[in-house]
């Protein structure tokens, strides 16, 4: 025989005092948890919202990324003329030869400086890429040391208004527009025309890396087997947005530290439901006895104190989430963004908090299992109160 639900809801609002401090415990455990595993879903949100399915990517075999890859101008005039490339109505094959450098600007803040990436496209590049759109000004021109940078971005470094400008290589830049690149990796990037780039930064006749349309799904296939086969080439081919969804390490550490600050402040959170638990069961010792001589066994006892431990967990799981919801949707009104280091890349990344489903179910589960671990011993403790004892107590 098993305990009523509405009991166990009694004895938590009749023990409003005790049972508050415990929910606001774990709802705080439960916000930190879900915040920073936000913060690494902003990331690989950022990254896996990437590129297009049409598109592939071509850096030099064992890169880890564009900033480090090399490819040659004999390369690229050689894979411009491949038949499985698409082309433009001019006639003009949809290939966009890239160089991506890194460039050191200073913060917004005075927070000394940081690095960011610096793309150099061509106009095939901005074609293939449907994501960025131009929000304020124009974009950059060639030969004149012009460069459109991410709104985002100029929210964060000085020097990234229109009409500022920032030092790269032997030479200083003017920020003539901002782009939106949807939330994608692109946010991230300033853009400037690649011949230019590559003349700024004295790379001679090397690119970063070549990004491809190609006819249609055959062609893709067909392309990327014949840049992978062609031993002379030594390139990498691979879809731009498969590339870009391999780029999600910098989410790791926020992953690793939201677990290990997960386990150490539920250890408190779990003391904290085990201290109210221990203090239920010490001031209802009668009632336990009670319980018993009407005919509820010794599982039922542990059963009730169980439910009432994951009730208690539950709402503080919940309140602990709506906090987390309430904080990213402030943050998110305010355009708040945040940054970290690329491990690939080496420049900083911005992102901002991504709060989804999911995460809110893990959380969820997360506090009841807070809940069930601190109630376990209690109601051990319960269950094995003798009855004429139990009675008998004050």
């Amino acid at each position: 025989m098993v305990l009523p639900l509405k009991y166990n809801i009694r004895n938590v609002w009749v023990r409003w005092r005790a049972t508050t401090s415990t929910i606001l415990g774990i709802a705080l455990v439960v916000s930190v948890f879900v915040l920073l595993r936000a913060l690494a879903r902003g990331i690989e949100a950022s990254s896996g919202n990437t590129g297009d399915a049409r598109n592939v990517l071509i850096v030099r075999k064992g890169s880890m990324a564009e900033s480090g890859s090399l490819v040659t101008l004999d390369q690229f005039r050689t894979i411009r003329y491949f038949e499985e490339i698409a082309q433009t109505p001019a006639g003009q094959p949809l290939i966009s030869a890239e160089l991506v450098m890194l460039v050191s600007v200073p913060r917004r803040t005075g927070a000394g400086e940081a690095n960011t990436l610096l793309r150099g496209v061509t106009a095939q590049g901005q074609e293939l890429r449907s994501q960025v759109t131009l929000i304020e000004g124009r974009w950059f021109r060639r030969g004149q040391r012009e460069v459109t940078v991410s709104r985002k971005l100029a929210q964060r470094f000085s020097g990234f208004e229109i009409g500022g400008s920032f030092k790269a290589g032997p030479d200083r830049l003017t920020v003539v527009g901002h782009f939106d690149g949807a939330g994608s990796a692109f946010d991230s990037e300033a853009w400037m025309d690649a011949d230019e780039a590559r003349s700024i930064f004295d790379r001679g006749e090397m690119y970063s890396s070549l990004l491809v349309r190609p006819r249609d799904a055959a062609a893709l296939v067909s392309f990327t087997n014949r840049i992978a086969q062609d031993k002379r080439l030594a390139l990498r081919a691979e879809s731009e947005r498969g590339y870009y969804e391999k780029q999600t390490v910098t989410a790791a550490p926020f992953k690793i530290l939201a677990g290990l600050l997960g386990a150490a402040m539920s250890v408190g959170a779990v003391f904290a439901a085990m201290n109210t638990m221990y203090a239920s069961v010490a001031s209802r010792t009668r009632e336990i006895g009670t319980l018993r001589v009407l005919g509820y066994s010794r599982g039922s006892v542990v059963i009730c104190f169980l439910l009432e431990g994951a009730l208690l967990a539950a709402l503080g799981g919940a309140v602990g989430c709506a906090v987390a919801v309430g904080i990213t949707m402030t943050l998110a009104a305010r355009g708040t963004m945040f940054g970290s280091l690329d491990f690939q890349s080496f420049a900083e990344t911005v992102y901002q908090f991504r709060i989804t489903p999911d995460l809110i179910v893990l959380g969820m589960v997360f506090a009841v299992a807070i809940g069930l671990f601190g109630s376990l011993f209690p109601a051990l403790r319960a269950a094995r109160l003798p009855v004429i004892s139990a009675l008998k107590s004050l």
